[in-house]
């Protein structure tokens, strides 16, 4: 298998589902509303599937149930689905799913989107599997909570940004796991500062620096994708690095604190603690973005072993700064901090919006935010992988693509036969706007 961008999809079936479609942006608007009780006689029933698994999969399964609850509306998860079958029994102890609707394989989303009467679909598998999959539920004409990021890749970008737009087009309701955009401290003091409260924004800072290396199962797994997969935070194809997988949250507060996306970046990391395990990602990073109007973000992510840490924003403006999560200082006047007493968990929020979205039928699609912010983050991982300055129209174009083929094409034709072991991205002999680039293998 190459790195080489696939060919254009073919038209969608239950095998091939990818549409051929151009680049297009697909409008996002945040519907930001707290619990209403529904008249639920009135309305069809929420059907979810859970596509991946995992301990997000999972969480964000009970997040569903419990915004349903929170809001009167009827729901219930119908399906399950993830490439293996052990994750699968979660969902029979957790939400009830009967044994026959917990399917398996690199095909089983297929196999769950098309349980009757499902309109609601959590994507929660690795990140490298969301663009095919989110095309497929889109296709099936479903509404859609993913889970950040949404690509990995500038092709993966695309796809995403195509199947926004055709959402858009069918009317279907798409949130994200970019939580603190239904995160009531951030949305008003977000509003407080695009109303002038710390003046013209000047700086941005966003930090997800942690106390040590991520989790690692060891070598799990009969064949080279099997393992890959069981690890899959650990390999670019899969998780994007974790400057992508996890920082993705705090880019996002600095785009929408910018109204903007950055022009360009540059920056610079390395693999030193994850040195004796397998995979490619690395484990620190720090960049530096630049908007069209001259602002920096300054972005500081690692996974290593160290007294320091911060998960946090900071903006700086001509009058003042902020923590974008709930307090606003300014030069002149008076302090302000926002009041988090009585304040609904974001995690169940998203849900809320969401299910409000369908059962009122609002416009809510946060596709492009998502997709926006996901490929700032992948820009800024190639700027230090490349050892070169990056600009958002290259890496939006880039045809180098991390995945083999069929993960854009079709991923329920995956097999777990041979499947290549790459090595981690070196500086000055990574060229992803070379046609045909591809990383040395091990």
């Amino acid at each position: 298998m190459t790195n080489q961008t696939p060919n254009e999809p073919s038209p969608v079936t239950r095998r091939q589902f990818l549409k051929n479609s151009s680049l297009a942006a697909a409008s996002a608007a945040a519907v930001v509303s707290f619990p209403a009780i529904l008249n639920a006689q009135t309305k069809p029933p929420l059907n979810a599937i859970i596509i991946g698994l995992g301990g997000r999969g999972t969480g964000a399964g009970k997040n569903f149930l419990d915004a349903a609850k929170a809001v009167g509306a009827e729901a219930k998860i119908v399906a399950a689905a993830d490439i293996f079958p052990e994750p699968t029994n979660k969902a029979k102890e957790n939400f009830g799913v009967p044994t026959n609707k917990c399917f398996s394989g690199f095909d089983a989303y297929l196999k769950a989107l098309e349980v009757p009467g499902v309109n609601y679909v959590i994507i929660a598998t690795p990140p490298g599997f969301r663009p095919g999959i989110f095309t497929a539920a889109v296709a099936a004409g479903k509404n859609i909570f993913t889970e950040k990021p949404v690509a990995v890749d500038g092709p993966g970008a695309r796809i995403m940004y195509a199947a926004g737009e055709a959402a858009k087009k069918k009317g279907l309701k798409v949130a994200a796991g970019t939580q603190r955009r239904h995160h009531a401290g951030y949305i008003e003091t977000i509003k407080r500062i695009h109303d002038g409260a710390i003046g013209e924004v000047t700086d941005l800072r966003a930090y997800w620096v942690n106390g040590g290396p991520i989790w690692h199962r060891g070598t799990k797994g009969a064949t080279d994708l099997e393992q890959q997969i069981n690890n899959w935070y650990h390999y670019i194809w899969l998780c994007g690095d974790h400057c992508v997988e996890q920082h993705v949250h705090n880019i996002d507060i600095c785009n929408w604190v910018a109204n903007a996306t950055p022009v360009k970046a540059w920056g610079l990391g390395a693999r030193q603690m994850l040195g004796n395990q397998t995979g490619e990602i690395w484990d620190n990073f720090a960049f530096e973005f630049e908007y069209a109007n001259g602002v920096r973000m300054h972005s500081y992510t690692g996974q290593i072993k160290r007294d320091f840490t911060a998960v946090s924003e900071a903006v700086v403006g001509t009058n003042g700064t902020s923590n974008p999560a709930g307090n606003i200082k300014p030069t002149n006047g008076k302090a302000w901090r926002f009041d988090s007493k009585g304040m609904v968990d974001p995690y169940e929020q998203e849900h809320i919006d969401l299910i409000n979205a369908i059962v009122h039928d609002k416009e809510l699609n946060e596709t492009k935010t998502v997709t926006d912010s996901t490929l700032t983050a992948i820009m800024g991982r190639e700027s230090a992988y490349s050892g070169s300055v990056v600009e958002w129209d290259d890496m939006l174009n880039s045809k180098f693509a991390y995945g083999p083929e069929l993960l854009y094409t079709d991923p329920s034709k995956l097999t777990w036969g041979a499947f290549r072991t790459l090595k981690s991205p070196l500086p000055g002999s990574h060229d992803i706007f070379k046609d045909g680039a591809v990383l040395p293998t091990a």
